[in-house]
Protein backbone atom coordinates (compact mmCIF):
# COMPACT_ATOMS: atom_id res chain seq x y z
CA UNK A 1 0.00 0.00 0.00
CA UNK A 2 1.64 3.25 -1.04
CA UNK A 3 1.20 6.56 0.98
CA UNK A 4 -1.39 8.20 -1.45
CA UNK A 5 -3.34 4.99 -0.90
CA UNK A 6 -3.45 5.17 3.23
CA UNK A 7 -4.03 9.35 2.43
CA UNK A 8 -7.28 8.09 0.82
CA UNK A 9 -8.48 5.71 2.90
CA UNK A 10 -8.14 7.89 6.12
CA UNK A 11 -9.74 10.53 3.70
CA UNK A 12 -12.63 7.87 3.02
CA UNK A 13 -12.88 7.20 6.93
CA UNK A 14 -12.90 11.06 7.78
CA UNK A 15 -15.81 11.56 5.06
CA UNK A 16 -17.69 8.97 6.49
CA UNK A 17 -17.46 7.14 2.87
CA UNK A 18 -16.00 4.01 4.65
CA UNK A 19 -16.61 2.64 8.22
CA UNK A 20 -13.54 2.14 10.09
CA UNK A 21 -13.98 -1.32 10.84
CA UNK A 22 -13.61 -1.69 7.27
CA UNK A 23 -10.40 0.58 6.96
CA UNK A 24 -8.83 -1.49 9.93
CA UNK A 25 -10.02 -4.90 7.64
CA UNK A 26 -8.07 -3.14 4.72
CA UNK A 27 -4.79 -1.98 7.09
CA UNK A 28 -4.90 -5.33 9.00
CA UNK A 29 -1.95 -6.84 6.45
CA UNK A 30 0.09 -4.06 7.43
CA UNK A 31 2.85 -4.03 7.50
CA UNK A 32 3.30 -7.30 6.47
CA UNK A 33 1.61 -10.06 4.95
CA UNK A 34 2.27 -13.63 6.65
CA UNK A 35 2.22 -16.76 4.08
CA UNK A 36 4.05 -19.01 5.77
CA UNK A 37 7.08 -20.12 3.96
CA UNK A 38 6.93 -15.52 2.80
CA UNK A 39 6.12 -12.56 4.87
CA UNK A 40 5.27 -9.62 2.56
CA UNK A 41 6.19 -6.10 3.49
CA UNK A 42 3.78 -3.82 1.98
CA UNK A 43 5.12 -1.37 4.46
CA UNK A 44 8.36 -1.49 1.91
CA UNK A 45 7.21 1.36 -0.59
CA UNK A 46 6.40 3.36 2.49
CA UNK A 47 9.76 2.97 3.97
CA UNK A 48 11.71 3.31 0.92
CA UNK A 49 9.45 4.82 -2.06
CA UNK A 50 9.38 1.54 -3.98
CA UNK A 51 7.59 -1.82 -3.60
CA UNK A 52 9.18 -4.84 -2.18
CA UNK A 53 10.34 -7.01 -5.47
CA UNK A 54 10.17 -10.74 -5.73
CA UNK A 55 13.71 -12.83 -6.73
CA UNK A 56 12.22 -16.02 -8.34
CA UNK A 57 15.35 -18.60 -7.96
CA UNK A 58 14.01 -21.24 -4.78
CA UNK A 59 10.72 -20.41 -5.31
CA UNK A 60 8.46 -22.54 -6.47
CA UNK A 61 5.85 -21.23 -9.55
CA UNK A 62 2.60 -21.54 -7.11
CA UNK A 63 4.39 -19.35 -4.42
CA UNK A 64 5.78 -16.78 -6.51
CA UNK A 65 1.95 -16.72 -8.00
CA UNK A 66 0.76 -16.81 -4.83
CA UNK A 67 2.92 -13.73 -3.23
CA UNK A 68 2.14 -11.39 -6.57
CA UNK A 69 -1.65 -12.45 -5.98
CA UNK A 70 -1.22 -10.90 -2.70
CA UNK A 71 0.81 -7.94 -3.93
CA UNK A 72 -1.87 -7.46 -6.82
CA UNK A 73 -4.46 -5.90 -4.32
CA UNK A 74 -2.06 -2.50 -4.00
CA UNK A 75 -1.32 -0.40 -6.61
CA UNK A 76 2.23 -0.13 -6.78
CA UNK A 77 4.78 -2.15 -9.55
CA UNK A 78 5.64 -5.24 -9.33
CA UNK A 79 8.62 -6.60 -10.50
CA UNK A 80 10.17 -10.19 -10.27
CA UNK A 81 13.80 -10.63 -10.93
CA UNK A 82 15.72 -13.87 -12.08
CA UNK A 83 12.38 -15.65 -13.98
CA UNK A 84 11.91 -17.34 -16.90
CA UNK A 85 8.91 -17.70 -19.34
CA UNK A 86 7.57 -20.85 -17.63
CA UNK A 87 6.78 -18.95 -14.42
CA UNK A 88 5.64 -15.74 -16.64
CA UNK A 89 3.02 -18.22 -17.71
CA UNK A 90 1.92 -19.29 -14.29
CA UNK A 91 2.18 -15.52 -13.60
CA UNK A 92 -0.20 -14.16 -16.12
CA UNK A 93 -3.15 -15.97 -14.61
CA UNK A 94 -3.13 -14.05 -11.89
CA UNK A 95 -1.49 -10.84 -13.43
CA UNK A 96 -2.85 -10.31 -16.97
CA UNK A 97 -0.59 -6.58 -16.90
CA UNK A 98 2.56 -9.29 -16.26
CA UNK A 99 4.83 -8.50 -19.19
CA UNK A 100 7.98 -10.79 -19.68
CA UNK A 101 11.43 -8.98 -20.36
CA UNK A 102 13.30 -11.83 -22.57
CA UNK A 103 16.72 -10.39 -22.46
CA UNK A 104 16.72 -10.25 -18.49
CA UNK A 105 14.97 -12.79 -17.43
CA UNK A 106 12.37 -9.65 -15.79
CA UNK A 107 8.67 -10.43 -15.13
CA UNK A 108 7.17 -6.49 -14.93
CA UNK A 109 3.59 -5.83 -13.67
CA UNK A 110 3.35 -2.16 -14.70
CA UNK A 111 0.71 -0.24 -12.68
CA UNK A 112 1.91 3.44 -12.60
CA UNK A 113 3.72 5.09 -15.09
CA UNK A 114 4.59 8.01 -12.84
CA UNK A 115 7.81 9.66 -12.95
CA UNK A 116 9.55 9.97 -9.98
CA UNK A 117 12.53 10.55 -10.27
CA UNK A 118 14.39 14.27 -11.13
CA UNK A 119 16.69 13.46 -14.29
CA UNK A 120 17.85 11.01 -17.02
CA UNK A 121 19.05 7.05 -15.93
CA UNK A 122 21.35 6.20 -18.42
CA UNK A 123 21.99 2.62 -18.71
CA UNK A 124 25.67 1.49 -20.89
CA UNK A 125 26.77 -1.79 -21.63
CA UNK A 126 30.91 -2.29 -22.71
CA UNK A 127 29.69 -5.53 -25.06
CA UNK A 128 26.31 -7.17 -26.17
CA UNK A 129 27.02 -9.81 -23.98
CA UNK A 130 26.37 -7.77 -21.22
CA UNK A 131 22.84 -6.52 -22.54
CA UNK A 132 20.96 -9.09 -20.25
CA UNK A 133 22.41 -7.58 -16.92
CA UNK A 134 22.21 -4.06 -18.74
CA UNK A 135 18.29 -4.47 -19.27
CA UNK A 136 17.76 -5.46 -15.64
CA UNK A 137 18.81 -2.54 -14.39
CA UNK A 138 17.17 -0.48 -17.65
CA UNK A 139 13.39 -1.98 -16.28
CA UNK A 140 14.24 -1.85 -12.70
CA UNK A 141 14.89 1.73 -12.96
CA UNK A 142 11.94 2.35 -15.09
CA UNK A 143 9.65 0.47 -13.04
CA UNK A 144 10.75 2.39 -10.11
CA UNK A 145 9.12 5.74 -11.59
CA UNK A 146 12.33 6.85 -13.89
CA UNK A 147 13.09 8.12 -17.31
CA UNK A 148 15.60 5.68 -18.83
CA UNK A 149 17.67 5.36 -21.70
CA UNK A 150 20.42 2.76 -22.88
CA UNK A 151 23.56 3.13 -25.00
CA UNK A 152 25.05 -0.78 -25.66
CA UNK A 153 28.16 -2.40 -26.76
CA UNK A 154 30.39 0.78 -26.47
CA UNK A 155 33.19 -1.06 -24.31
CA UNK A 156 36.81 0.10 -24.67
CA UNK A 157 38.30 -2.52 -27.52
CA UNK A 158 36.25 0.47 -29.73
CA UNK A 159 35.95 3.74 -27.61
CA UNK A 160 35.70 5.98 -30.27
CA UNK A 161 31.51 4.28 -30.38
CA UNK A 162 31.35 5.53 -27.10
CA UNK A 163 32.77 9.24 -27.52
CA UNK A 164 30.14 9.92 -30.47
CA UNK A 165 27.65 9.62 -27.05
CA UNK A 166 28.66 12.53 -25.27
CA UNK A 167 25.78 14.96 -25.38
CA UNK A 168 23.72 12.06 -24.08
CA UNK A 169 26.69 11.52 -21.11
CA UNK A 170 26.27 15.34 -20.27
CA UNK A 171 22.54 14.61 -20.16
CA UNK A 172 22.46 11.55 -17.20
CA UNK A 173 21.92 12.25 -13.73
CA UNK A 174 23.37 9.00 -12.88
CA UNK A 175 25.18 6.16 -14.95
CA UNK A 176 24.66 2.73 -15.14
CA UNK A 177 27.81 0.88 -16.62
CA UNK A 178 27.92 -2.81 -17.42
CA UNK A 179 31.21 -4.53 -18.32
CA UNK A 180 32.71 -8.14 -17.62
CA UNK A 181 36.11 -9.17 -19.14
CA UNK A 182 38.67 -6.46 -17.31
CA UNK A 183 35.98 -4.26 -16.47
CA UNK A 184 37.52 -0.95 -17.52
CA UNK A 185 34.59 1.08 -19.07
CA UNK A 186 33.55 2.65 -15.50
CA UNK A 187 36.71 4.22 -15.24
CA UNK A 188 36.68 6.06 -18.87
CA UNK A 189 33.28 6.88 -18.22
CA UNK A 190 33.96 8.18 -14.82
CA UNK A 191 36.33 10.22 -16.04
CA UNK A 192 33.92 11.82 -19.03
CA UNK A 193 31.21 13.43 -16.88
CA UNK A 194 30.53 14.65 -13.22
CA UNK A 195 27.65 12.35 -11.51
CA UNK A 196 27.44 9.37 -9.95
CA UNK A 197 28.54 6.07 -11.88
CA UNK A 198 27.15 2.25 -11.25
CA UNK A 199 30.16 -0.07 -11.83
CA UNK A 200 28.36 -3.79 -12.97
CA UNK A 201 30.62 -6.42 -13.44
CA UNK A 202 29.36 -8.62 -15.00
CA UNK A 203 30.10 -12.94 -15.63
CA UNK A 204 31.08 -12.32 -18.97
CA UNK A 205 34.39 -13.22 -20.19
CA UNK A 206 37.37 -15.97 -20.67
CA UNK A 207 39.27 -18.25 -18.00
CA UNK A 208 40.63 -15.33 -16.19
CA UNK A 209 38.25 -13.30 -16.07
CA UNK A 210 37.12 -15.96 -13.11
CA UNK A 211 33.22 -15.72 -14.25
CA UNK A 212 33.38 -11.73 -13.03
CA UNK A 213 35.49 -11.72 -10.24
CA UNK A 214 38.36 -9.81 -12.69
CA UNK A 215 35.99 -7.34 -13.77
CA UNK A 216 34.54 -6.68 -9.91
CA UNK A 217 37.91 -6.27 -8.57
CA UNK A 218 38.94 -3.78 -11.57
CA UNK A 219 35.99 -1.31 -10.56
CA UNK A 220 36.26 -1.67 -7.24
CA UNK A 221 40.03 -0.37 -8.10
CA UNK A 222 38.96 2.44 -10.01
CA UNK A 223 41.10 5.56 -9.61
CA UNK A 224 37.42 7.77 -11.32
CA UNK A 225 36.89 8.83 -7.55
CA UNK A 226 32.75 8.74 -8.89
CA UNK A 227 32.52 5.45 -9.44
CA UNK A 228 30.75 2.82 -7.09
CA UNK A 229 30.64 -0.88 -7.30
CA UNK A 230 27.73 -3.02 -7.14
CA UNK A 231 27.90 -7.19 -7.00
CA UNK A 232 28.60 -9.33 -10.21
CA UNK A 233 25.52 -9.54 -12.70
CA UNK A 234 23.58 -7.19 -9.77
CA UNK A 235 21.30 -4.74 -12.34
CA UNK A 236 18.38 -4.93 -10.45
CA UNK A 237 20.55 -3.53 -7.60
CA UNK A 238 22.49 -1.22 -9.49
CA UNK A 239 18.86 0.35 -11.57
CA UNK A 240 17.60 0.85 -7.18
CA UNK A 241 20.52 2.21 -6.00
CA UNK A 242 20.49 4.29 -9.37
CA UNK A 243 16.79 5.38 -8.77
CA UNK A 244 17.21 6.10 -5.46
CA UNK A 245 20.31 9.11 -6.72
CA UNK A 246 17.79 9.49 -8.84
CA UNK A 247 15.30 10.60 -6.64
CA UNK A 248 17.65 13.01 -4.16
Amino acid sequence: MTESEIRKLLEAVRRGKLKPLAAVERLRRLPFEDLGYAKIDHHRSLRQGYAEVIYAPGKRPEQVAQIVRRMNRNQHNILITRADRKLYQRVKRVARRARFHELSGVISIKKSSKILGKGLILVISAGTSDIPVAEEALVTGEMLGNRVEAIYDVGVAGLHRLMRHQRKLAEARVIICVAGMEGALPSVVGGLVPVPVIAVPTSVGYGTSFSGLTALLGMLNSCASNVAVVNIDNGFGAGCLASVINRL
